[in-house]
């Protein structure tokens, strides 16, 4: 396809933004030079002297013992959100101690009517409900490189959710564990708190020397909006998050102990199945015993080895549940398997090389990762008796497994460059029987300025198909080798907001370790949106309104996807949110130019307490994936989540989407997911999870046979009892239904299944 008008256009756009660019970057170099002043007068953020423990802490969310009432305390007098540094709404003072085993963390939390805390039992973890309540945020930079941080977060009730923080990546990850100890109570002057954190939990440098820590307490307080009070100062005009903590120091002789931890588990569980369908019998199945070890031993404070031996790699949660009817490329799920989760943000790069749910069946896997002076290191390697592949393309992907024994491995080396730039180095790999894939590159993250950053990355990949597979998917019959670049420039500062991105993916590269399913692509985009703050009591905390643009050739200079967006953004009262698009689209799709227009919608509500509303919905026109032509389509996704007093949570999420032409329907398909938690206490709940799919197709509007009326049913029961994230007694009960046109719904199978897991450490 040559060069059209709409090319021109977003050639055009491109211009205007990179000179909007080019005249900002002019007046922040400008005020970055004739400003000095102003920026000499910003206060450093206060250090502050810690000591060992007077006395025994017992973690009971009472702070009486002697050891707090001679520890640092530290204030928090900012609210950084929606406030810009101005003084917090409310008083709290955080407490800092510790000995030689545990990091202790207290909080006292005032508050001016204690009867509208907002404070719910729920599982640990559970970020999205978590931060509807009041609660507590400390985050440690053990290494003290403004570059990787550990944070904690405990509600009033002492609910527990921890993560990973990466500043290069901007990465928040929820699903990292560790093993520590919280407690917290409501009192007549506001709520309290009490943390407990074991060094052989944490990463930090072997050393006998004084060490420094970066420090950041924060406090959620949510009631008409959000307002979120720190420890320091937060430069909207600063892009970095570590650079701007307090410093912590008088850690001397600090240790993990022994830091061993082994993680044996028992799992059982029987399928019965319905071999015949829809009229035959259930047929039972065979209850099978499966045990595990896992074993993770801090080598050093910094350097962590961990193995496993028939892991247990069952989840416990469905998948919140995806329409896959008008689909072009393969879904994402989240990872949520522990033994991946150590260290996951060591393996972060720009291109997801890495994307560990690949990884299906492994009899066996050994981990090591961690930091050594400026150097990151990381590698695992496992032993798998599935082979996932995903084949991508420019116009869609498909994926297959294989019953084929495979070995993979995956090598991750970074260095610190400067104050807080990195370079860095990948490899991964994967063999089995007449295949394999190998990618291999590096990647730079670099600093500009305080509000500018560089990303890029390199991969060099060769892969070869067992013959079979290359025959059935359409791939070569011989090695094939492949490249992918990324190359991205971000301004994020108080005012103004924007970047430039290019993408270069070769048609035959593959990344079957990571989620890369779409290739033979030259990709360019660019945004620009300027950015205003509200004051206390205006209508809005938060506006941006926003341009920006992409285009996409294949390598044979086709152009395949134009996009020119028009963006609001809007943060109000009432925990408002509203994301606005206005999308004016061209796609290539089976040798057809489909010129689209779009609306896309996100709006957030949290009114009072325990209550959330949402709903995301896109309306205009689309592409029949299927049947190769124009359509028009709506897609709504309405979410409700609803806390009933302190033990219930109940939420449901629906899909709806429609396809159709001017006035018949292709198809229309509803998606339902209802959780229904009771929490006994932080420690133990009962959940029941169901799914429901229902689709109709008009069968006279495709161009192959479908059936007319497809329904899907899921049900899933689990009792749960954690006392840690690894020491666990899961019972429960999931099956499946499918009914189709002239079917009604049939159950299809049944699986019962039991776990214990237990973690012992030193």
């Amino acid at each position: 396809m040559a060069i059209n008008n709409f090319s021109l256009k977003i050639y055009k756009t491109f211009k205007v933004i990179f000179t909007l660019v080019l005249v900002l970057n002019f007046y922040s170099i400008h005020f970055a030079s004739t400003g000095q002043k102003k920026k000499e007068e910003m206060p450093i953020s206060e250090h502050y002297k810690i000591s060992m423990a007077t006395s025994r802490i017992i973690v009971d969310g009472i702070l009486d013992e002697k050891a707090w009432h001679d520890a640092a305390i530290i204030k928090l007098p900012f609210e950084w959100r929606p406030g810009d540094n101005i003084p917090a709404p409310v008083d709290t003072d955080c407490l800092v101690v510790y000995d030689k085993n545990y990091f202790y963390v207290g909080f006292r939390c005032f508050d001016p009517d204690p009867s509208k805390i907002r404070a719910h039992l729920m599982d640990h973890d559970a970020i999205d409900t978590l931060i509807q309540d009041d609660h507590v945020v400390v985050m440690v930079d053990t290494f003290n490189d403004e570059r990787r941080g550990f944070q904690f977060r405990v509600n009033p009730l002492g609910v527990q959710a921890d993560a990973n923080f990466s500043e290069m990546e901007g990465y928040e990850d929820f699903s990292w564990d560790a093993i520590w100890s919280s407690a917290g109570k409501i009192t007549e002057w506001g709520y309290s708190i009490e943390v407990a954190i074991p060094f052989n939990q944490l990463r930090f440098p072997h050393s006998v020397e004084l060490q420094t820590w970066g420090f950041s307490a924060e406090r959620s307080y949510p009631r008409n909006v959000r307002h979120r009070v720190i420890s320091h100062r937060r430069d909207r005009n600063v892009a970095c998050i570590l650079c701007q903590v307090n410093k912590i120091t008088g850690f001397r002789g600090v240790t993990p102990g022994y830091n061993l931890e082994f993680d044996p588990t028992l799992t059982g569980n029987r399928t019965d199945e319905r071999e015949i369908f829809p009229g035959g019998n259930m047929e039972s199945g065979k209850e099978k015993a499966e045990p595990g070890l896992t074993v993770r031993w801090g080598i050093t404070p910094n350097l962590i080895l961990n193995a496993t031996v028939n892991p247990d790699f069952s989840q416990v949660e469905a998948d919140v549940a995806q329409l896959e009817i008008n689909t072009r490329f393969a879904l994402h799920y989240p990872e949520k398997r522990p033994f991946f989760l150590e260290g996951a943000d060591f393996f972060l790069t720009p291109f997801e090389a890495v994307f560990t749910r690949t990884v299906a069946d492994p009899t066996g896997g050994v981990k090591l990762t961690g930091k050594i002076g400026k150097n990151a290191v990381g590698f695992f390697g496992t032993y798998d008796r599935i082979n996932n592949l995903i084949f991508p393309s420019n116009q869609g992907s498909k994926s297959t497994s294989i019953n084929q024994n495979v070995v993979s491995g995956v090598l991750r080396y970074r260095r610190d460059v400067g104050q807080s730039s990195a370079v860095g180095f990948i490899y991964t790999g994967r063999a089995g029987e007449d295949y394999y894939n190998h990618v291999a590159g590096f990647d730079g993250f670099f600093r500009l300025s305080k509000t500018k950053t560089l990303n890029m990355q390199y991969l060099h990949s060769e892969t070869d198909y067992p013959e079979e597979v290359s025959l059935i998917f359409g791939q070569k019959l011989k090695s094939i080798k492949g490249d992918a670049l990324f190359v991205a420039l971000q301004h994020q500062g108080r005012n103004w907001s924007y970047g430039f991105g290019y993408r270069d993916i070769t048609p035959e590269f593959r990344a079957d370790h990571g989620y890369i399913p779409r290739v033979d692509l030259h990709q360019f985009e660019g945004s620009i949106a300027p950015v205003f703050w509200g004051k206390k009591g205006d209508w809005y905390n938060m506006l941006s309104f926003g341009i920006g643009g992409e285009a996409v050739y294949d390598h044979d200079r086709n152009l395949t996807d134009q996009r020119i967006h028009l963006q609001g953004y809007y943060l109000g009262p009432l925990q408002s949110t509203v994301v606005f698009n206005l999308n004016r689209i061209k796609q290539l799709y089976g040798g057809k130019s489909y010129d689209l227009n779009q609306a896309v919608l996100f709006s957030e509500l949290k009114p009072v307490g325990g209550l959330c509303f949402s709903l995301t919905g896109q309306y205009g026109d689309g592409v029949d994936y299927n049947n190769f032509r124009k359509a028009g389509t709506l897609y709504l996704m309405p979410f409700m989540e609803i806390n009933l007093g302190r033990h219930i949570n109940f939420n449901l999420r629906h899909s709806y989407e429609r396809l159709g032409l001017k006035r018949e329907e292709i198809y229309q398909a509803d998606l339902s997911q209802v959780c229904l938690i009771y929490n006994f206490s932080v420690r133990t709940f009962v959940r029941a999870i169901i799914q429901y799919l229902d689709v109709s197709r008009n069968p006279e509007l495709y161009i192959f046979p479908v059936k007319e009326k497809t329904k899907t049913f899921f049900t899933q029961f689990l009792f749960s009892y954690k006392l840690n994230p690894q020491t666990v007694f899961f019972i429960g009960y999931s099956d499946n239904y499918l009914g189709m046109t002239g079917i009604d719904i049939i159950q299809t199978d049944r699986t019962f299944f039991v776990k214990l897991g237990y973690a012992w450490t030193r």
